[in-house]
């Protein structure tokens, strides 16, 4: 399975690109929120440091703007337009489905219902520069020497750990409890259980 090959590149090295890049957006994001609201602050959804909208976002970047990397003008106004549309789209959709946003620009200028801002849009094209001029070939260089037995339970470890903490966490926001569910399939196995016997 890792070594199914996708867009010339390996399962194996997206998935370890995506958590870098996962990890590396949950410390930015929390470093930096941390900073405004002068306190300690989580910037994922779960418990773990990962934002996957990071993961997401510079690898898809990788994919998408690779052909136009090295015309810097036009992969900045690219990745910044194209990076806004998926975040606002990302909002609405975490509106719609949770009925809340994980982020608020309301307070800064320029936005758009606190979804998305100029400030932060300027800042996609700012990343996106800074992705093809070293981030990623420090990424590469790191999955590259990492021992691929290692880095595939990694991968793995990680994998699971997440979906368990998001699962936990969606469950908290919906208000669906655990016990709540246990007792729903309990139920139906009893009720099961009665029609047959």
């Amino acid at each position: 399975m890792w070594e199914i090959s996708v867009l010339g590149t390996d399962i194996y090295h997206i998935v370890l690109w995506f958590i870098i890049y996962s990890i590396l957006g949950w410390t930015l994001e929390s470093i930096y929120m941390s900073f405004c609201n002068k306190r300690l602050t989580n910037r994922g959804f779960a418990r773990v440091p990962l934002c996957p909208i990071y993961g997401f976002g510079f690898v898809g970047a990788y994919f998408i703007f690779k052909p136009i990397s090295s015309h810097l003008l036009l992969l900045y106004v690219t990745a910044a337009i194209v990076a806004t549309a998926f975040e606002y789209l990302v909002g609405v959709t975490m509106i719609r489905l949770l009925g809340s946003l994980w982020w608020d620009y309301n307070d800064k200028p320029f936005n758009y219902k606190g979804i998305i801002c100029l400030e932060s849009t300027l800042a996609w094209g700012v990343y996106a520069i800074c992705l093809f001029a070293f981030l990623h070939k420090a990424v590469m260089m790191f999955s590259d020497r990492l021992d691929p037995r290692v880095g595939q339970y990694f991968c793995s470890v990680v994998a699971i750990i997440y979906m368990l903490d998001f699962t936990a966490q969606l469950m908290r926001v919906l208000n669906i409890s655990a016990e709540e569910q246990f007792k729903k399939v309990k139920d139906k196995c009893l009720r099961l259980k009665a029609r047959f016997y």
